[in-house]
């Protein structure tokens, strides 16, 4: 081993004296809903593997991606997380938190940083994260707002800035704009300059409107055309409206970029919509698109500098302790959430 490693492993080796050998977390040991299969119980703290970090979680973002890995459904993210049961017993996938111990490859973090990101596990006390996965916390982001960011800002980021690619003057409907990822949708939009319409309920109106849009439509006595035509792009996160609809409203040549698939059946839920989103952009002088957001600590990067100039800030709409979490999972699920719903460690 090289100096440099040595000095990284006693680095690590004294940070992690005071790590116990079980923790407490939220575990599963089959697919399910979330008030049906989650538990609390205590566990053995996860080793990091040579190019990840173990973190002290401090808290942990609730997310649709949470609560496929959690019920298995649809059908096909089982073949990556585990077909009979899930691989991993412990949920959760946005965190912040202090490393406590690094990986003999990691570099560029340290015990005692403070960091936030995407994790394998963050309803725990401790969880592992690929280093790649993670970047420092700057001071100007609160520990809380920080575990709200990563999963939900990435996908926003890259629905608006790269699949869509909105510029200035545009007019951009943010379908689910109450939501996680719509929630930032709108701020990172009206920073590109954009008028931006958001859809959600008339009971979230008010917290749409504190994010900065120009107008909203309430989806439950209004119709998507309610604020006229002519959209330069659509991001959709919500999955429920027909591709006919959302065209219907689009400019000539607008882009709509469909964000998740929350509707649909169990085998693949709303693949199925988005493939034939991509067929239709064939034959059409519209743009029709997709993408799973990848998980890059430039985007989280670019995502604390936004929050520090105020362009982004995290719409916490609720925070619980760990112990609610399959509560937390459940008025996600139910539309009962606002905004970003983070446990508390």
């Amino acid at each position: 081993m090289t100096n440099g490693a040595t000095t990284m492993s006693d680095k690590s080796t004294a940070a992690a004296s005071g790590v116990p050998e079980t923790m407490s977390a939220i575990t599963q040991d089959r697919y399910g809903e979330a008030l049906e299969v989650l538990s609390t119980g205590r566990v053995p703290v996860p080793d990091p593997g040579a190019d990840e970090v173990l973190i002290e979680v401090a808290a942990a973002g609730v997310d649709q991606g949470t609560w496929h890995l959690v019920a298995g459904m649809p059908l096909v993210v089982r073949l990556g997380f585990g077909f009979r049961r899930p691989r991993n017993p412990v949920p959760g996938l946005d965190v912040s938190g202090t490393v406590v111990k690094c990986g003999e490859e990691v570099r560029d973090l340290a015990p005692g940083d403070a960091v936030f990101g995407i994790a394998k596990g963050s309803f725990a006390q401790y969880a592992v994260a690929k280093a790649t996965k993670i970047v420092k916390r700057p001071d100007s982001l609160p520990e809380l707002d920080a575990a709200g960011l990563a999963v939900s800002g990435i996908t926003a980021l890259q629905a608006v800035r790269d699949v869509a690619r909105v510029s200035p003057g545009e007019r951009v409907l943010v379908v689910g704009a109450s939501g996680g990822v719509g929630s930032f949708a709108v701020q990172i939009a009206k920073s590109q300059g954009a008028e931006v319409v958001g859809v959600c309920s008339a009971g979230k109106a008010d917290f749409v409107r504190s994010l900065g849009v120009d107008d909203v439509i309430d989806y439950r006595s209004e119709s998507l055309d309610a604020r006229g035509v002519g959209y330069d792009a659509i991001i959709d996160t919500g999955g429920a409206n027909p591709l006919r609809a959302l065209r219907s409203v689009l400019t000539e040549r607008g882009r709509l970029v469909i964000v998740g698939a929350e509707t649909g059946g169990k085998l693949i839920g709303g693949v199925d919509r988005q493939l034939r989103g991509v067929l239709l952009s064939m034959f059409s002088r519209q743009t029709i698109k997709t993408f799973i957001a990848a998980e890059k600590g430039e985007s989280m990067t670019v995502l604390a500098d936004m929050v520090d100039r105020g362009d982004v800030r995290v719409g916490l709409g609720a925070t619980r302790p760990l112990q609610e979490a399959a509560a937390a999972i459940d008025d996600l699920r139910a539309g009962r959430s606002r905004g970003k719903t983070v446990l508390t460690v």
